[in-house]
Protein backbone atom coordinates (compact mmCIF):
# COMPACT_ATOMS: atom_id res chain seq x y z
CA UNK A 1 0.00 0.00 0.00
CA UNK A 2 1.48 3.34 -1.07
CA UNK A 3 0.55 6.24 1.20
CA UNK A 4 0.61 9.90 0.22
CA UNK A 5 3.41 10.38 2.74
CA UNK A 6 5.63 8.03 0.69
CA UNK A 7 8.66 9.94 -0.70
CA UNK A 8 7.97 8.43 -4.12
CA UNK A 9 4.80 10.51 -4.38
CA UNK A 10 6.57 13.81 -3.70
CA UNK A 11 9.32 12.81 -6.14
CA UNK A 12 6.92 12.76 -9.11
CA UNK A 13 7.54 15.69 -11.45
CA UNK A 14 4.70 18.22 -11.16
CA UNK A 15 3.39 19.95 -14.27
CA UNK A 16 0.10 21.59 -15.15
CA UNK A 17 -1.38 21.44 -18.63
CA UNK A 18 -3.91 24.20 -17.96
CA UNK A 19 -6.99 21.98 -18.00
CA UNK A 20 -9.69 24.29 -16.54
CA UNK A 21 -11.87 23.77 -13.52
CA UNK A 22 -15.50 23.03 -14.31
CA UNK A 23 -18.47 23.32 -11.98
CA UNK A 24 -20.25 20.01 -11.44
CA UNK A 25 -23.42 21.94 -10.63
CA UNK A 26 -23.61 22.60 -14.37
CA UNK A 27 -23.62 18.88 -15.19
CA UNK A 28 -27.09 17.44 -14.53
CA UNK A 29 -25.86 13.91 -15.22
CA UNK A 30 -24.00 13.97 -11.89
CA UNK A 31 -25.49 14.38 -8.43
CA UNK A 32 -23.73 16.71 -6.02
CA UNK A 33 -24.04 16.61 -2.25
CA UNK A 34 -23.69 19.81 -0.21
CA UNK A 35 -22.27 18.51 3.09
CA UNK A 36 -18.82 19.90 2.20
CA UNK A 37 -20.14 23.05 0.53
CA UNK A 38 -18.12 26.23 1.03
CA UNK A 39 -19.14 29.83 0.29
CA UNK A 40 -16.90 30.03 -2.79
CA UNK A 41 -18.23 26.79 -4.25
CA UNK A 42 -14.79 25.18 -4.46
CA UNK A 43 -16.22 21.82 -3.40
CA UNK A 44 -18.22 21.61 -6.67
CA UNK A 45 -15.27 22.17 -8.99
CA UNK A 46 -12.92 19.67 -10.60
CA UNK A 47 -10.65 19.68 -13.63
CA UNK A 48 -12.39 19.04 -16.93
CA UNK A 49 -10.53 15.76 -17.36
CA UNK A 50 -11.89 14.57 -14.04
CA UNK A 51 -15.43 15.64 -14.90
CA UNK A 52 -15.23 13.75 -18.20
CA UNK A 53 -14.14 10.61 -16.39
CA UNK A 54 -16.88 10.94 -13.79
CA UNK A 55 -19.42 11.12 -16.61
CA UNK A 56 -17.92 7.97 -18.14
CA UNK A 57 -18.08 6.22 -14.77
CA UNK A 58 -21.71 7.27 -14.34
CA UNK A 59 -22.57 5.71 -17.69
CA UNK A 60 -20.87 2.45 -16.61
CA UNK A 61 -22.97 2.05 -13.45
CA UNK A 62 -25.84 -0.42 -13.29
CA UNK A 63 -29.27 1.04 -14.03
CA UNK A 64 -30.73 2.97 -11.12
CA UNK A 65 -27.42 3.86 -9.48
CA UNK A 66 -25.81 7.30 -9.43
CA UNK A 67 -22.52 8.77 -8.37
CA UNK A 68 -22.94 11.22 -5.50
CA UNK A 69 -20.03 13.66 -5.45
CA UNK A 70 -19.28 15.21 -2.06
CA UNK A 71 -16.13 17.25 -2.62
CA UNK A 72 -13.77 18.14 -5.44
CA UNK A 73 -11.29 21.01 -5.30
CA UNK A 74 -10.01 21.91 -1.84
CA UNK A 75 -7.92 25.08 -1.42
CA UNK A 76 -4.50 24.92 0.22
CA UNK A 77 -5.63 26.51 3.49
CA UNK A 78 -8.53 24.11 3.93
CA UNK A 79 -6.24 21.15 3.22
CA UNK A 80 -3.68 22.39 5.73
CA UNK A 81 -6.32 22.88 8.43
CA UNK A 82 -7.66 19.34 7.97
CA UNK A 83 -4.18 17.82 8.00
CA UNK A 84 -2.94 19.65 11.09
CA UNK A 85 -6.23 19.13 12.92
CA UNK A 86 -6.16 15.36 12.43
CA UNK A 87 -2.43 15.17 13.17
CA UNK A 88 -2.95 17.02 16.44
CA UNK A 89 -5.84 14.73 17.34
CA UNK A 90 -3.65 11.67 16.81
CA UNK A 91 -0.81 13.26 18.77
CA UNK A 92 -3.12 13.72 21.76
CA UNK A 93 -4.45 10.19 21.43
CA UNK A 94 -1.06 8.51 20.90
CA UNK A 95 1.57 10.64 22.64
CA UNK A 96 4.21 7.88 22.37
CA UNK A 97 4.19 7.83 18.57
CA UNK A 98 7.34 9.07 16.86
CA UNK A 99 7.10 12.06 14.53
CA UNK A 100 7.59 9.72 11.56
CA UNK A 101 4.76 7.43 12.59
CA UNK A 102 2.49 10.35 13.38
CA UNK A 103 3.04 11.74 9.89
CA UNK A 104 2.42 8.34 8.28
CA UNK A 105 -0.75 7.63 10.24
CA UNK A 106 -2.10 11.13 9.56
CA UNK A 107 -1.53 10.59 5.84
CA UNK A 108 -3.79 7.52 5.90
CA UNK A 109 -6.73 9.89 6.32
CA UNK A 110 -5.64 13.23 4.90
CA UNK A 111 -2.88 14.13 2.48
CA UNK A 112 0.12 16.28 3.38
CA UNK A 113 -0.44 19.64 1.69
CA UNK A 114 2.62 19.42 -0.54
CA UNK A 115 1.17 16.46 -2.48
CA UNK A 116 -2.55 16.91 -1.85
CA UNK A 117 -4.66 15.62 -4.77
CA UNK A 118 -7.70 17.74 -3.85
CA UNK A 119 -5.66 20.93 -4.08
CA UNK A 120 -4.94 20.25 -7.75
CA UNK A 121 -8.61 19.94 -8.66
CA UNK A 122 -7.84 16.38 -9.70
CA UNK A 123 -9.54 14.51 -6.85
CA UNK A 124 -13.06 13.78 -5.71
CA UNK A 125 -14.68 12.27 -2.66
CA UNK A 126 -17.83 10.44 -3.66
CA UNK A 127 -20.19 7.55 -3.00
CA UNK A 128 -23.14 5.79 -4.61
CA UNK A 129 -26.82 6.57 -4.30
CA UNK A 130 -30.05 5.32 -5.85
CA UNK A 131 -32.24 7.24 -8.26
CA UNK A 132 -33.91 9.04 -5.34
CA UNK A 133 -30.61 10.19 -3.86
CA UNK A 134 -30.53 7.67 -0.99
CA UNK A 135 -26.96 6.66 -0.26
CA UNK A 136 -26.02 3.02 -0.55
CA UNK A 137 -24.38 1.19 2.34
CA UNK A 138 -20.62 1.24 1.85
CA UNK A 139 -19.44 -0.26 5.14
CA UNK A 140 -18.46 3.03 6.79
CA UNK A 141 -19.49 6.63 6.59
CA UNK A 142 -17.70 8.68 3.98
CA UNK A 143 -14.75 10.33 5.76
CA UNK A 144 -14.60 7.71 8.51
CA UNK A 145 -11.10 7.64 10.01
CA UNK A 146 -9.02 4.47 10.29
CA UNK A 147 -9.16 4.77 14.08
CA UNK A 148 -12.93 5.10 14.41
CA UNK A 149 -13.67 2.45 11.78
CA UNK A 150 -10.98 -0.09 12.77
CA UNK A 151 -9.62 0.29 9.22
CA UNK A 152 -12.97 -0.59 7.63
CA UNK A 153 -12.56 2.62 5.62
CA UNK A 154 -9.76 0.90 3.66
CA UNK A 155 -11.13 0.13 0.21
CA UNK A 156 -10.19 -3.55 0.34
CA UNK A 157 -11.45 -4.12 3.90
CA UNK A 158 -13.41 -7.34 4.20
CA UNK A 159 -14.77 -6.92 7.74
CA UNK A 160 -17.81 -5.10 6.40
CA UNK A 161 -21.24 -6.44 5.40
CA UNK A 162 -21.34 -8.37 2.14
CA UNK A 163 -23.80 -5.88 0.64
CA UNK A 164 -21.41 -3.01 1.37
CA UNK A 165 -18.50 -4.95 -0.13
CA UNK A 166 -20.48 -5.49 -3.31
CA UNK A 167 -21.37 -1.79 -3.49
CA UNK A 168 -17.70 -0.90 -3.15
CA UNK A 169 -16.85 -3.25 -6.00
CA UNK A 170 -19.43 -1.53 -8.21
CA UNK A 171 -17.87 1.84 -7.39
CA UNK A 172 -14.34 0.55 -7.95
CA UNK A 173 -15.19 -1.00 -11.31
CA UNK A 174 -16.87 2.13 -12.65
CA UNK A 175 -14.24 4.62 -11.51
CA UNK A 176 -11.12 2.59 -12.24
CA UNK A 177 -12.61 1.70 -15.62
CA UNK A 178 -12.90 5.43 -16.34
CA UNK A 179 -9.22 6.02 -15.56
CA UNK A 180 -9.28 7.27 -11.97
CA UNK A 181 -7.17 5.80 -9.17
CA UNK A 182 -8.21 5.14 -5.60
CA UNK A 183 -6.39 6.02 -2.40
CA UNK A 184 -6.53 2.61 -0.69
CA UNK A 185 -7.20 3.85 2.85
CA UNK A 186 -10.31 5.77 1.71
CA UNK A 187 -12.87 3.94 -0.43
CA UNK A 188 -14.44 7.31 -1.36
CA UNK A 189 -11.31 9.12 -2.61
CA UNK A 190 -10.45 8.98 -6.32
CA UNK A 191 -8.11 11.08 -8.42
CA UNK A 192 -6.72 11.71 -11.87
CA UNK A 193 -3.83 13.82 -13.10
CA UNK A 194 -2.18 14.38 -9.71
CA UNK A 195 1.07 13.00 -8.31
CA UNK A 196 -0.55 9.91 -6.79
CA UNK A 197 -2.23 9.07 -10.10
CA UNK A 198 1.05 9.58 -11.96
CA UNK A 199 2.96 7.27 -9.61
CA UNK A 200 0.39 4.49 -9.79
CA UNK A 201 -0.06 4.65 -13.55
CA UNK A 202 3.59 5.18 -14.46
CA UNK A 203 3.01 8.59 -16.02
CA UNK A 204 6.25 10.61 -16.29
CA UNK A 205 4.69 13.67 -14.65
CA UNK A 206 1.40 15.07 -13.43
CA UNK A 207 -1.26 16.69 -15.60
CA UNK A 208 -2.31 18.94 -12.76
CA UNK A 209 -0.33 20.98 -10.26
CA UNK A 210 -1.60 22.75 -7.14
CA UNK A 211 -4.06 25.60 -7.73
Amino acid sequence: MILLSDPRVAAVSSRDDGDPLVDLRDLPELRLDTRAADPAGAYARVRRGVADRLLAAQRALPAGLRLLVVEGYRPYRAQLDIFTGYRDELRRRYPDWSAERLHRETAKFVSPVEVAPHSTGGAVDLTLCDADGKELAMGTALDATPEESADACFTAARHIPVSAWRNRQILVAALSGAGLVNYPTEWWHWSYGDRYWALLTGAPHTRYGPL
